[in-house]
């Protein structure tokens, strides 16, 4: 990369612009040992702390990884493509299949830290699903693990009158997940919508989805709507950046 500004850039950036393009010519690929510390103090004539800096942002723009004892690694975990229109189509989950079959291919997904609640409805949560003041709504809390690597924290929130008793307040919900069941209620989603930001993650997100701080983590709050426009659920989502390429594919 040409930079007419390089002796303006601190070294520690120099240094890991330089091994960025030594991982993007394919100098390094992934799973490959990064130069340590000690290579780069060596090599670049600089402390230690200037070396450990340079490794940080490869380590903070979710390029490299750190294995405990081992060094600084190219990271090797492939980004998932979430394929935003396919996944929420009606024959995905409509036949039983999980609307991540779509996204995961044959990879090893895992859903874990599940917890289900009933709770008073947030107001910002109540506004949008048009509920009555004191009404409850089922709390749907989960993270997704993909190739033993955290990728997606979800909360999904639900009318509690519509959905009591049903599997969705339990935390299998049944082939299909949630919207089949709410298919089987009468509330069948018939359309989404899909509202995306981007954030640096809070302390406890960083930890959930073992990423670094200055990883940035991407917002998508979905909200499903049965006939007649009625809300039934809203799921807020938060992606680690570094994991996702996110797609969306459709006519003109």
């Amino acid at each position: 990369m040409t930079n007419t500004d390089d002796d303006r850039r601190p070294k520690y950036q120099r240094i890991a612009d330089s091994l960025r393009e030594a991982i993007q010519s394919g100098e390094y690929v992934p799973g490959d040992r990064l130069p340590g510390e000690n290579d780069l103090m060596a090599e670049h004539g600089v402390a230690r702390m200037t070396a450990r800096q340079a490794l940080s942002v490869l380590k903070d723009e979710g390029v490299a990884e750190a294995r405990k004892g081992a060094g600084v690694f190219v990271r090797a975990f492939r980004p998932l493509r979430r394929r935003g229109i396919q996944r929420l189509a009606q024959e995905q989950w409509g036949s039983g299949r999980s609307i991540w079959s779509a996204d995961v291919e044959n990879r090893t997904l895992v859903v874990d830290q599940v917890r289900v609640s009933e709770e008073a409805a947030p107001e910002h949560i109540s506004v949008v699903l048009d509920l009555a003041e004191g009404d409850s709504v089922c709390v749907r809390r989960r993270r997704f693990v993909l190739d033993d690597k955290p990728v997606l924290l979800a909360t999904s929130y639900l009318p509690a009158s519509v959905v009591a008793g049903s599997a969705i307040t339990r935390e299998d919900t049944g082939p299909g997940g949630t919207y089949a069941r709410l298919a089987e209620l009468g509330y069948k989603p018939v359309h989404f919508r899909e509202e995306i930001r981007s954030r640096m993650p809070s302390k406890d997100e960083a930890e959930q989805l073992s990423i670094s701080a200055g990883t940035p983590v991407i917002l998508i709050c979905r909200t499903a709507f049965a006939d007649e426009d009625r809300p039934v659920e809203i799921n807020e989502m938060t992606l680690d950046a570094a994991s996702y390429i996110l797609e969306y594919d459709f006519d003109a």
